[in-house]
Order: C-alpha cells, then structure tokens, then sequence
C-alpha cells in the first residue's frame, strides 16, 4: 500500500507508493556527453571575467547572467504586485581545469578545492549588504538543466531576497525549537544515526542519508553530526573540507556506478547571512538524481510522488561498491 510521510521541517506530505516501484535501471535516461575539449566552452575560455583563482578552480562571471550588479536595487510597487531589478551576482565555477565531466571522477584533493571555493564566494558576497542569500548548487547532465558540454562546473548565485524553500525550513526550525528548545536539525540527525535504514555513509563528522519523506529516487542529504552542526556552511566546514569531500566523492561515485551516470543536481543549504535562528538551523547538502519527472498531481498539490522508499534506495546505494 502506498504510505504518506511527512517532513519534520517544511510539513510537506510526500506519496511513497511502493506498487509503482522499479529497478534503478529502468529509470535512466543516458546522456551522451559533447567530451571533445576543442569544442568546449570552459577549456577555451579566454574572454569571461574571472573573479578568483583557488588551487585549480576558476570561478568566473556568467556570460548570461540571472543576476548583476549594472542596476541598483530598487523596489517598485505597482497595487499586489512587487517588482525590481535583478540585482546580484551569477558565477560559473569551473572545479578543474581538465576536461572532465562528472565531478565523481575529480580526486579528493580538487573536490576539496570546489568546496572550499563555495566558501570563499559566499564570504565574499556577504560583505554587500544588498544580498540576502548566496546558493552554491550544481546541474550535472542535460535532465538536471545542463548544457551539453562535458566540462565540470557548478554556479553560484547571490540574490536579494530570501528563497521560499530556506525560508520554510528556517520556520520550522524555529517552531521546533521553540517548542523543544533544541535543534530539529540535531534530532534528525540523531534519529537517522540510531535507526541506519536510510544511512548510506558514515564519516567521522559527516553523514549522508537519504531522508524520511524523501521527495525523489534516491534523493540524499549530507549533514554534519551534532558535535560539529553549524547555521553557516562557510563557517560550518572549516577544517572538515577534505573530509566532506571524501563523502561526496564516494556518494557521487555511488550514482554513477550503481544508477549508471544519472543527472544530478546538489545544491548547499545555508542559514541566510545573519540569521537570528542560529541555534535552530543547520548547513546541508541536498543532492538530487534526476531519474523521474513530476506530474500534473504534484503541480497542483505540492505533494511529490516517490516510488522507491527511501530504506530500499539506502540499501542499494550502500551496497554499490566503489
């Protein structure tokens, strides 16, 4: 029977409906990447902006940008409706400078790099007072809104508002707080440690796990444990980049050996700078493999529909072996 779940920190209810469920293989949808570096944007760029230069990683101005920063920000009221520039910055990071797709098959050392290089762009921008939130996030393949051309990078994008979705779990976060008067963030932590069915990597400090009410096939956070959780991801890593690096080369070579190269996407869920919820709220990664597509059902409901239960994708991303 199918079983409705709720997630303990947006209260969104998500449909596990195991009668729907197949074999990871039957939900691939190759891609067939451009891999010839003569053609390659990033391995012949000689003409974007670059803004920094970290141990091999190059993070440069998009060359068509969501955001920038050429029109102040200005709000304007038009009766309902709110409007104003898109003020902020959109930046490229290129996480090598071989022409190598995946960032799974990137060494330890360079993913270490990329990660760090989140950091420093985050921290950067939050000397400008006119953003409000920095997202560092990756689209791997076409699926997950890549272009085609086999060179692995990732974005960040610092913008003026705060984002619906950090603004949920940052609610919920303080309500349970509030209430308990410690971390939701800290519990669930906890919870999944002591049960194991969905844990998929263990760390010293870290733990990917696919999680409760997973919204998607195989969907997995990567979270600190308590003794190290912190609000902010750039403050929140120091000294544990090799480490979480480690974690997620393993997870992402778990994806491609045992899903076959799936598109993925990973983006990094920080605490808005400044944020009064310290106590309530941890930095996270949420990554996500594109293998299944959503319905009219969820676009009208807000509900999702997963038809793997986060236990069995656990099992089977544990037992890959790389």
């Amino acid at each position: 029977m199918p079983q409705l779940r709720k997630d303990p920190i947006v209260s969104r209810w998500v449909i596990i409906s195991t009668e729907r469920a197949r074999r990871p293989a039957s939900y691939i949808d190759p891609t067939s990447y451009n891999t010839d570096p003569k053609t390659c944007t990033f391995c012949n760029d000689k003409t974007s902006t670059e803004v920094l230069t970290y141990e091999r990683v190059r993070v440069v101005k998009s060359g068509n940008p969501f955001f920038t920063t050429a029109q102040e920000l200005t709000l304007r009221n038009q009766g309902l409706h709110q409007s104003c520039h898109s003020h902020g910055s959109h930046e490229v990071v290129i996480e090598c400078p071989e022409h190598i797709a995946n960032m799974a098959d990137l060494p330890v050392s360079q993913i270490k790099s990329v990660f760090k290089t989140y950091a420093l762009r985050m921290w950067h921008h939050h000397n400008d007072e006119s953003i409000k939130y920095v997202l560092a996030y990756k689209n791997y393949g076409v699926a997950a809104g890549s272009r085609n051309i086999g060179h692995a990078r990732s974005q960040i994008m610092a913008i003026p508002v705060l984002p619906a979705r950090v603004l949920d779990k940052i609610h919920g976060a303080k309500l349970y707080f509030d209430f308990h008067e410690r971390s939701l963030f800290l519990d669930l932590v906890r919870q999944e440690l002591k049960d194991g069915s969905r844990v998929i990597i263990e760390s010293e400090n870290f733990v990917a796990f696919s999680p409760f009410a997973a919204r998607f096939p195989f969907e997995v956070w990567v979270m600190p444990k308590p003794k190290r959780q912190y609000y902010d991801y750039v403050h929140g890593i120091e000294g544990l980049e090799t480490e979480l690096a480690g974690v997620m080369k393993e997870l992402l070579l778990k994806y491609k050996i045992g899903l076959n190269d799936p598109a993925y996407n990973y983006v990094i869920q920080s605490a808005p700078f400044g944020s009064a919820q310290q106590e309530a709220y941890c930095w996270h990664i949420e990554v996500l493999p594109r293998l299944t597509r959503t319905a009219g059902f969820e676009r009208g409901t807000g509900f999702y529909i997963n038809p793997i239960p986060p236990e069995m994708s656990a099992k089977f991303l544990r037992e890959v072996k790389v």
